[in-house]
């Protein structure tokens, strides 16, 4: 027989080599390269097994199908992302930045699932049970059904849920949590690899849904294994700035629903609440029409949300005008800058220019090229738009103004909240938008101006 080789392997992509390396040669992940003893291929070939009864393959038209039911978690906006609710036995993945509101959200959840008669266990790695029951009292998710567990071990953890026998489960966080079975310290790709294995068989098994809550790494992607969000149902993410109360949590992968929707929340001293019509957030409450701002209808999953874009642009004597953005990108504003400069005759390369989205939300879409070129143009010659016009539209370096995907469901959220005036792909070139709204808005204040007086 021959004997064991050691070798080294990348337990994120399997990349191999004869001695140790710090970073991964093939996917640059770092300390992923691990000692392993790899066994020379046997020449013996496998026997087939024997194989009857159900399970036989069969054509796939006399597979019989299961309706899939989705438990509702008592947070809409959470069932929402999730598909209508959580699926027994399904095993639900949350990340997010440090800080995001992770934990508050899933206790919420667990309080939620609690008041609805449903035994919930509620497991952390990361806080003793006082602190965890400190949160709670603060956000009011004190129910008699919520069981609290500090433990970081996995036989322990199996233990617990054997003990209270829970209808859900929630596991905060799984990279805190280490077997016996595995060496290493918990947090890495061995530990996580096997605890989530561990886990999943668990939730299968008895039909047991449980819910994850990962880190993430300094570049946004979950940290551990790449098999983490392979073999779990639904990988969700949960976005925001800690410096705003607005979040939003995204399905990047869902066996039971959609992927393209997104639910909205708030963080409050209570704790977080949902968001089930969050228009109004990212619109200015003036009154008075003010030159450099512009709405346009942005896309959140299947969700139409008006965004007002404003811009400031002022003359300088620097050799090199600044370019400020927040909210969009800035190399996208310096296309449209261009473009306005060539196409419609604004210059602005001698004057330093400010963009920004209210209410820290971030466009990333195309379709917000027009108001952001409308709001820059409306800057540069001092006239206003009108609080009734909505512009969305992708803009070419030719000038021309593309549509843009669901434009009718983006005209829809635009008129129901009042913006009848609508700039898009229909108004022609960037030129004669620009010279539509700024016209509109004139027109707009005279009418105004008339019924004041």
């Amino acid at each position: 027989m021959p004997k064991p080789v050691s070798n080294f392997r990348c337990t994120e992509c399997g990349w191999t080599t004869p001695k140790w390396a710090g970073r991964c040669g093939e996917c640059q992940q770092w300390g992923t390269v691990v000692d392993v003893a790899e066994k020379a291929a046997s020449s013996r070939a496998v026997k087939p097994a024997l194989v009857s009864g159900a399970g036989v393959a069969r054509p796939i038209t006399h597979v019989e199908t299961a309706a899939v039911e989705h438990w509702p978690s008592g947070i809409d906006e959470f069932d929402r992302v999730l598909g209508g609710g959580i699926v027994p036995g399904a095993v639900i993945l949350l990340s997010g930045e440090p800080g995001v509101g992770k934990s508050t959200l899933l206790l919420e959840v667990a309080s939620k699932a609690a008041a609805a008669k449903s035994r919930v266990l509620y497991v952390s790695g990361e806080e003793s049970v006082s602190q965890v029951r400190l949160r709670a009292e603060r956000t009011g998710a004190l129910q008699p059904e919520l069981y609290l567990a500090a433990e970081t071990d996995l036989a322990t953890i199996l233990g617990q849920i054997d003990a209270v026998a829970p209808d859900l489960v929630i596991i905060d966080s799984v990279q805190t949590i280490s077997s016996s079975l595995s060496d290493g310290l918990a947090g890495q790709p061995s530990q996580v690899r096997e605890v989530a294995s561990t886990l999943i068989r668990v939730a299968k098994d008895r039909d047991l849904p449980i819910l994850l809550v990962g880190h993430v790494t300094k570049d946004g992607t979950i940290a551990g294994p790449r098999l983490l969000e392979h073999i779990v149902d639904v990988v969700c993410q949960f976005e925001g700035d800690r410096h705003t109360a607005l979040r939003f949590v995204r399905a990047l992968k869902n066996r039971f629903g959609p992927t393209d929707e997104v639910g909205c929340f708030e963080m409050t001293g209570d704790g977080i609440a949902e968001v089930p019509d969050p228009s109004g957030l990212f619109l200015s409450r003036g009154n008075n029409a003010v030159s450099g701002t512009c709405v346009t209808v942005a896309l959140e999953g299947r969700r139409a949300l008006p965004v007002e874009v404003q811009a400031l642009v002022l003359p300088t004597t620097a050799p090199n005008p600044r370019r400020v953005t927040n909210g969009v990108d800035s190399s996208r504003v310096a296309m449209l800058l261009a473009v306005l400069e060539k196409r419609v005759g604004i210059k602005v390369s001698d004057q330093d220019v400010y963009v920004s989205t209210v209410g820290g939300v971030r466009l990333t879409e195309p379709a917000s090229d027009l108001a952001i070129a409308l709001a820059i143009a409306s800057a540069a010659r001092e006239k206003p738009i009108a609080h009734t016009v909505a512009a969305f539209g992708e803009i070419s370096l030719a000038g021309e103004i593309r549509p843009v995907t669901a434009a009718k469901q983006r005209a829809a959220e635009g008129a129901r909240l009042g913006f009848r005036t609508r700039i898009d792909a229909s108004s022609g070139s960037l030129t004669a938008a620009v010279a539509r709204a700024l016209t509109t808005s004139v027109t707009h204040r005279e009418a105004e101006l008339d019924a004041a007086f």
